[in-house]
């Protein structure tokens, strides 16, 4: 048991093969849109996910952690952890964007027409947010972590600047995920 449970590949293959399961089970598997539901959701939780790992667990912690001992987080955990951020956070715009496609309310979502304005408050706080991912937060942490070569004051300032553009991805989660869910419950506004 503990060999099958120590191999994540085989983990989040048979949970994916439970997944399948149940789509032959409930006979949903010409369901694209709901299919693509699924991995938009998946994707965000693991967005999300280790968003709130680096804001609530790995900033606030590195100032405790002893000097011989970062390295471990900065040239192993970071870097893997960044890796599933930015991939996850694309991952969730492009299901997100073929949900909103394949369900046919994109343009009214992105336009804030009535009935769709939630979820496209919800859809552009996400872009916003992948952007800052890609375009800000990533370029900055190769920096802060030694990934490419930077001098340490150029290094300090990386670091303080994908730290608030994460806490700034922190605060815009909270109003991103409240308008997505409220939206799916039924609440448009």
């Amino acid at each position: 048991m503990a060999k099958f449970f120590g191999n994540l590949n085989a983990v989040v293959a048979v949970g994916f093969v439970g997944a399948l399961a149940l789509l032959f089970w409930t006979n949903s598997l010409n369901n694209l849109p709901g299919w693509m539901t699924f991995l938009h959701v998946i994707s965000g939780v693991m967005w999300i996910g280790l968003l709130y790992y680096f804001n609530f667990v790995q900033i606030p912690t590195m100032p405790a952690v002893p000097a011989e001992l970062k390295p471990g987080v900065t040239k192993y955990i970071a870097p893997k952890a960044l890796f599933y951020f930015r991939w996850a956070a694309l991952a969730t715009v492009i299901t997100g964007l073929l949900v909103a496609i394949l369900k046919g309310y994109a343009h009214e979502a992105f336009t804030f027409q009535e009935g769709f304005r939630l979820i496209g408050v919800g859809m552009y706080l996400a872009l916003i947010m992948a952007i800052n991912v890609w375009f800000v937060i990533w370029p900055n942490q190769k920096k802060a972590l030694g990934l490419i070569e930077a001098a340490p004051e150029v290094k300090a300032k990386a670091a303080v600047t994908a730290m608030v553009f994460s806490r700034i991805n922190t605060l815009l989660s909270i109003p991103m995920l409240f308008a997505m869910v409220l939206q799916n419950l039924g609440g448009a506004l």
